[in-house]
Formats: C-alpha cells, structure tokens, sequence
C-alpha cells in the first residue's frame, strides 16, 4: 500500500500542538510487567524530523555511540528526558535535536504529536513530527551520535517492510517490531521503538481522510 504524504494529510493525521495527547503508552498494556515497578517513571520527547527531498520526505535517523548508558548503538530519533525547563514535550525535543545533531530549533516546523509510547526501561515517549529545512546539515555530538542518515518515508510506511519478530523474553512471548534493511542505509538495523514510533506514524497516515 502506498499513502500519499503531503503535509496537509500529516497535519490531519497528528494530533494537533495545541492538544497534547494523554495516556501512559499505546503499547504500555503490553509492556506493563516490564517497567520499573510496573509504571512510567520519567517523561520523554523525540523529534521525528521530516526532510523534504525532491524524490519526497526522507526521515532523518541517529545511530547512538556505542558508550552510552541507555540503547547504545541503536538507531534512534533524536531526543531525550523532558527537564524542568523545558516549556513542553516541543521545546524538549528541539533541545534535544539541537545538542544531538546541531539543529537549530529555526531550523524545524513542529507539526503535530504522535501518540505516545512506553518503553522497558520506563519512559513515556512523547514524538513531535516535524518539517526540517532542507538546508540543515546535521553536525552530530560524537559523545551521544555516531552516524546521522536518512531513510525515505515512503519505503518506511510501506507495510511490506516492517515485520514482527516473535522472541521468548521474561516468561512469555512478545513481538518486536522491525523494519528490513532499508536500501538507503543497509547497514542500519531499524527496530524497537523507533519502530514502533514509525508504525504509529503509518496507522494514524491509514486512517486520516
């Protein structure tokens, strides 16, 4: 399946900046047995930066340096912890992308929210879908970001490309979401809740007019 993404069926498909969405997880029902104490301990934010390219939106990605603490190695979005001053969950993933890959929140035309997403280790994800300056030049932190790439939208949405795998983990089955090699960066492996970040994104493009 093919969905035709323009901005005007992104902003239909978001839930708008001015009404934040709620709730501990789309997933959190799944993963409740998982989290510290079975429940969110800290709120996050992560920028889904959207580069508009000539062949279309292309998803700007981060590979994590091998030495962090947290998912190190794994492709992820730009983004982190939402601190106290930060204003909301946009100015948190702004300040994020701008310390991580050097851009400057000018640079960026938030869009919309996605739904919010629980992950294992107990963060609630808030992602905010938006339109990057195709002039940006990504200039990422080498303690935090060892690569920054980009991947097409189009094959990123296409359902084809995005399988469940099935492993045995505490106790019981569960699926983790991942995408096949992607063309445009074969040695990166897409998967957990970058992808699941990307499957909502899909659901949510599906069932907008």
């Amino acid at each position: 399946m093919t969905i035709p993404i323009t901005l005007s069926r992104l902003h239909t498909a978001l839930h708008p900046l001015a009404a934040m969405p709620t709730g501990d997880g789309w997933n959190h029902e799944e993963l409740a047995d998982l989290l510290p104490l079975q429940r969110i301990v800290a709120q996050a934010a992560v920028l889904v930066p959207l580069m508009p390219r000539d062949s279309g939106f292309q998803v700007l990605l981060t590979r994590r340096t091998d030495a962090l603490r947290q998912h190190a190695g794994q492709v992820s979005f730009p983004g982190g912890r939402i601190e106290d001053a930060d204003a909301d969950p946009v100015a948190a993933a702004l300040r994020e992308a701008s310390e991580e890959v050097g851009l400057a929140p000018a640079q960026a035309q938030p869009l919309g929210y996605l739904d919010p997403l629980a992950t294992i280790t107990g963060f609630r994800v808030l992602p905010v879908v938006a339109r990057i300056d195709p002039a940006f030049v990504a200039v990422p932190d080498p303690a935090e970001v060892s690569e920054v790439f980009e991947v097409p939208l189009e094959w990123l949405m296409a359902t084809d490309n995005l399988r469940h795998v099935a492993m045995d983990y505490r106790g019981r089955i569960r699926h983790v979401l991942e995408f096949r090699r992607a063309p445009a960066a074969p040695t990166q492996r897409i998967w957990g809740a970058t992808a699941s970040i990307l499957l909502n994104l899909r659901e949510r493009l599906e069932r907008s007019p």
